[in-house]
């Protein structure tokens, strides 16, 4: 099955929502507890101190992704760069995606951004194993209000396969359209984007829209060129 990586700052009392566990009980999934160090602490000086009581606690997150269905295991790492650790960890796991933990309830909706420069069938793949034949409805969203049948071809790809579809789009700020269209849906999907100027300046999109969501964010993860 396709693999998700949760990571979770384990150290910091990091959990996971039952409705995000229940979500993701379609795929594998591998729980990242992380723990960002000072600059001047060496990792292994952290890790005999702190491994123990982290890996309890991500024994017990993973059992729970296990319980509801998931093929589940988990890694540890203490680091100085969270963002670097993450996207290493999701080479290494070979993961689709990664999760930005939120607060939810039972998903019964998701809206799944089209928005720009993505990959849109990879995103739609992801969410047609992430759904299965649950009945959990999907609103396909594209901030610009594009006009090239994109979601039209996208909806029509889903309802094929029994999945519940809506389309929708926006006007003016994709970033501000795509928040005001969050309202009504439990979680969000969106594709990997390159760095850019405003991620630099403002951060990266998807923990922006995390941060403004407060619910989850499945992140799918843009194919690599081996080349």
């Amino acid at each position: 099955m396709t693999r998700v990586l949760v990571p979770v700052a384990v150290l910091k009392g990091g959990s996971v929502s039952n409705g995000l566990v229940q979500l993701l009980s379609t795929m594998d999934v591998t729980v990242l507890g992380y723990h960002v160090l000072p600059e001047q602490t060496p990792p292994d000086q952290a890790r005999a101190q702190f491994e123990d009581r982290a890996n309890d606690a991500l024994q017990a997150l993973t059992a729970e992704f296990a319980a509801a269905g998931s093929e589940a295991d988990h890694r540890l790492v203490f680091t100085h760069d969270r963002r670097k650790s993450i996207d290493r960890v999701a080479e290494e796991t070979d993961s689709a995606a990664y999760a930005i933990t939120g607060a939810t309830g039972e998903v019964e909706r998701l809206l799944v951004s089209l928005t720009g420069d993505v990959d849109v069938d990879r995103i739609l793949g992801f969410v047609e194993e992430l759904v299965g034949d649950r009945e959990i409805g999907v609103t396909l969203f594209d901030a610009g209000g594009s006009t090239d049948g994109r979601l039209d071809v996208a909806s029509e790809s889903l309802s094929e396969t029994g999945i519940e579809t809506e389309t929708q789009t926006g006007d003016g700020d994709s970033f501000d359209a795509l928040i005001d269209a969050i309202s009504g849906h439990d979680a969000v999907v969106m594709g990997e984007k390159a760095p850019s100027l405003g991620s630099l300046l403002f951060g990266e999109e998807a923990d922006r829209v995390a941060a403004a969501s407060v619910g989850p964010v499945l992140v799918v993860r843009s194919e690599k060129d081996e080349s």
